[in-house]
This record gives C-alpha cells, structure tokens and sequence, in this order.
C-alpha cells in the first residue's frame, strides 16, 4: 500500500512537471469595418486593422535552453462567416519549429522575412485607411508562401534579423527574402528584400521603413521599391502616431507612388483609434488619393482581440 502511494506520488509530479513545460493556447481576432468608396456601394468588410482570425500555439521546454514550437492559425471572413483562402483550413499560418539561443527555425506556412517589416511604419494603423495598401506597389508581393523555410536570429543590442524562402514542390515559384531591424528605445529601423520568382520572370521588391518616439508624437517614415523586368516603381510615405490621450490615439499620413514613365499617385489618410479595453479597440478614419486608390474612402470599424 505505502509502496503504490509513493509510486503514485511519483508520476503526479512527473505529470506536473511535463504540464509546467508545455503550453497550448487559443487566440484569435474579430475584426469588421463599415467603409464607403467613391462611386462604390458601402461595405462591410473583415480586416480593417488586423485580418480576422482563429489561432492554436504552443511550446514545449525540450531541455537545455531548446523548445519546440506550433502555430495553426485560421483566416476567416467576420462579415459573410467563410473561411478566408476556399480549400485551406489554416491558411495564414501552419508551421512546427525549433527555438533556442540560436534563435528560431520554422517550418511550414509562414510570413516572409520581407512582410514581418513591411507594414511596421504605415500610418493610420496600416489598416484599409492606410493610404499606402492602397497605392503602393511594395505591397504585391507573396506574403506567406507555402512549404516554407524560416530562420530568426536572437537579438544583439537590438539588432535582428531573419532569412526565409519555400521549396518549389512543382509550382515552379519561389520566394527569397531577408530582413534587419533594430528595435532599442524610442529608435526603429528596417530594412528588407525579397525576390518572388515565377515562370514570367522576377519580381524584387525593397523596403526600407523607421521611426522615433519623441513621445507626444512617434514619427513614422517608409520607403518601397520594385523591379518587375524593365519596369521600376518607388514608394516614399510620412507620418505620425500622435497620442490624445491614455485611450485614443490620432494617427495621419502621405504616401505616394511613382511608375518609370507614368504619373505619380499620392494620397493623404488620417484615423483615430480609441481603446475600450485591453482586448477592443473602435477605430475610424478616411483617405484620399490621386491616380490611384478608391479615390477616397471613410471607415469605422471596430476590432475585439482574444
């Protein structure tokens, strides 16, 4: 009897122990925004800020300063109740990997390197009202290729990087990228590249992004290029986060696009954001563009994270 309480008291704690090294969470975002074009019905669309979204993580200490890593993240449409890719189930994010002081190998489904840095410096919350996913041709690139690679380095003074790419596996496209930031007080900067190769040829696209919080206001500033061919395009856009208060926060911004030979597209955006909690957030704005875009546009919208 004593002998079986003790071998009970034994695997309790060995249970214990393995539950306090492992972890499972779900997340997600629910994120809907009312926004009216130009000539254009209005809409109600899913993703004005963040794209909304189901999520499964986890982690597990394997010993030794190493863990190993999921993520199974779910895109789906808040305004019609549909997934968002027809025939995927997680297609924003599936991947397995290894972390450690090496820093972390991923693989599966996952962001590029370019697009962990692309919208980091977009005003007005790098949302619908953001005036350069509207014009800009940065933007085109493939974001989060299937059968991927992916390598973040740890952290050196506030400087990191990350490299990533997908095998082929018979579609015949590829994307190559990389990434620096430094992230240290008030100080951001980024800079980014990735090359997306297809049977018509490549496409290369830059992005050099910063800021600097000077505290009663964070100074936003972009800039993008792409080669597709003999064709180039340069993006330039400024900003500024301006904080209103504990709760709500103003944010404004000019972007403009430039084609080799053609004419170039501008536009101006300004949107607030205002913090009901921890978890929701309102938020709403308008932009106006020139040769490109709606034209202009006004939002409201309203995000609830979890």
């Amino acid at each position: 009897m004593k002998k079986s309480l003790i071998a009970l008291a034994v695997l309790a704690s060995v249970a214990g122990v393995a539950q306090a090294q492992s972890s499972v969470s779900v997340y997600g975002v629910v994120d809907a925004v009312l926004h009216k074009d130009k000539g254009v019905p209005a809409k109600l669309t899913s993703g004005g800020v963040s794209g909304s979204r189901l999520g499964f993580k986890g982690t597990e200490d394997l010993g030794g300063g190493l863990k190993a890593n999921f993520l199974l993240e779910h895109g789906f449409n808040v305004d019609t109740g549909t997934q968002r890719t027809a025939g995927s189930s997680f297609d924003r994010q599936a991947y397995v990997g290894l972390g450690g002081g090496f820093g972390e190998v991923k693989l599966g489904k996952m962001w590029s390197a370019y697009d962990d840095i692309s919208g980091a410096t977009n005003p007005v919350f790098d949302s619908v009202l953001s005036v350069e996913n509207s014009i800009w041709a940065s933007t085109g690139y493939v974001s989060n290729p299937s059968n991927g690679i992916y390598y973040a380095s740890p952290s050196f003074g506030g400087v990191s990087g990350a490299l990533s790419t997908n095998l082929k596996e018979g579609s015949g496209n590829q994307s190559n990228a990389f990434h620096v930031k430094y992230e240290g007080g008030p100080v951001y900067a980024g800079v980014a590249y990735q090359v997306d190769k297809t049977a018509g040829g490549d496409t290369k696209f830059t992005r050099v992004n910063g800021s600097y919080d000077l505290g009663v206001a964070k100074l936003l500033a972009g800039y993008g290029n792409v080669k597709a061919g003999s064709a180039k395009t340069t993006d330039l856009s400024f900003g500024a986060d301006i904080p209103l208060g504990s709760s709500l926060t103003l944010s404004t911004g000019y972007a403009s696009s430039k084609l080799d030979g053609a004419e170039r597209a501008s536009g101006l955006s300004l949107g607030v954001a205002y913090s009901l909690s921890k978890r929701t957030t309102v938020y709403g704005g308008f932009l106006d563009t020139k040769n490109a875009g709606p034209d202009t546009r006004y939002g409201f919208g309203l995000k609830h994270t979890f």
